[in-house]
């Protein structure tokens, strides 16, 4: 702890239960860090974090004395934080400052996450309110905290998942899912971006075969990065014996699939390679970083990645604006790297590619799951129907 002396200051002044409870989220996330990827991790470390703060700041109670009341309380403090809980940007907890680690000022346990194409530079954090999908993570890691409390035989009993039943946040959602995709026009327009950039300056060569890759392959932005545990290689592409390729990609939930990689993706991994100064076509002896930094060694993090691909959309929603206005680009503006999975996955089951087949590539653990977010055929026949109705 002499690493981080304010934090140490802050445990110390405080009752003697904060310590150890500190103790208990520490090893907790130890237990995490070994046992499950970096972002459930990442996403287990805000949620504990934030409840033991509330914990010690406003509840004032240790936790392993809660009840169902005291969660649900907590539950309104998520739902609705003090503005200055609330941060608008990602940064460090923490800076490195003459050998110490120091509070950051500028970070706090909730953020608002403004719409990309909000338009607004007054941010208003009083509006802020957690989606669903947060709400649901957080009590994700309670629940998940509670269960490591009591397996280690410190809690006897889990409050957090009794509190989940009676949280009047949750929403029974009956809605139309939107899928968050490219329209075939505008992933034209990335695509093209991309291969101009790339046919003027090997440089994007490297964010052309990104691109392609996330939009071809169905991949996570995670599944192209290096990480602790795992680091994609040019190896991990291969060719059976019937001459089909394929991709084996280290995924959610630490699980290996292989994806099938169609002939039409390997003319963009062969310019990729050859930029590189490699063969057209890795072997399986090739143990070069599938996407390499340009500077240093090995292949390069998703928080990279990101900004590569980020860079594709700016140009392309840009060029879409000047041949087609601002209507039409306007989705490219809000891309994420997680939209060219859904569009290259949702194009395949438009065009009639079996489901089955295409939940394969995903790696999603059942064929509903697929089905439910890329399926729209039924909802779009609802919607073309009720364009008829009258007044």
């Amino acid at each position: 702890m002499s690493a981080y002396p304010e934090v140490e200051t802050f445990l110390n002044e405080g009752p003697s239960w904060r310590n150890t409870h500190w103790e208990w989220g520490a090893d907790f996330l130890k237990y995490i860090g070994r046992n499950k990827s970096e972002h459930t991790y990442a996403r287990f470390r805000s949620d504990v974090e934030r409840f033991l703060l509330w914990s010690f700041l406003y509840k004032n109670k240790p936790i392993d004395d809660y009840k169902k009341n005291d969660i649900l309380e907590f539950a309104d403090f998520a739902w609705k934080p003090p503005v200055n809980w609330i941060g608008v940007k990602n940064v460090d907890r923490f800076l490195m400052i003459g050998g110490t680690f120091k509070c950051n000022q500028e970070w706090h346990p909730f953020r608002y996450q403004v719409a990309k194409n909000s338009g607004s530079e007054v941010i208003d954090k009083r509006r802020y309110r957690p989606s669903q999908a947060t709400l649901s993570a957080t009590f994700a890691g309670m629940m998940s905290f509670y269960n490591y409390l009591i397996h280690e035989e410190i809690c006897i009993g889990n409050p957090a998942q009794f509190a989940k039943k009676d949280c009047k946040y949750f929403i029974k959602d009956a809605q139309v899912k939107e899928v968050r995709r490219l329209t075939e026009e505008q992933w034209e327009y990335v695509l093209t971006t991309a291969i101009d950039l790339a046919d003027q300056s090997p440089t994007y060569e490297r964010n052309l075969f990104i691109v392609a890759s996330l939009k071809t392959l169905f991949l996570r932005i995670s599944e192209l990065s290096e990480r602790k545990t795992w680091s994609p290689e040019m190896r991990h592409f291969w060719k059976d014996e019937d001459g089909n390729w394929w991709l084996k990609i280290y995924g959610k939930g630490r699980k290996l699939r292989d994806v099938t990689v169609p002939l039409e993706f390997l003319p963009y991994l062969t310019r990729y390679r050859q930029a590189r100064g490699e063969p057209p076509l890795p072997s399986n002896a090739d143990d070069s970083p599938l996407v390499e930094k340009i500077r240093g060694q090995g292949g390069m993090t998703s928080r990279h990645l990101t900004r590569l691909v980020q860079d594709v959309f700016d140009r392309a929603h840009e060029k879409m604006i000047n041949e087609k206005g601002e209507s039409a680009a306007q989705k490219l503006k809000e891309a994420s790297t997680h939209w060219l999975r859904h569009t290259g996955a949702s194009l395949e089951v438009e065009r009639g590619r079996p489901l089955k087949d295409v939940s394969e590539d995903l790696g999603h653990a059942s064929m509903a799951t697929t089905d439910t977010i890329y399926v729209q055929s039924e909802n779009k026949k609802r919607a073309h129907s009720g364009k008829q109705r009258k007044v």
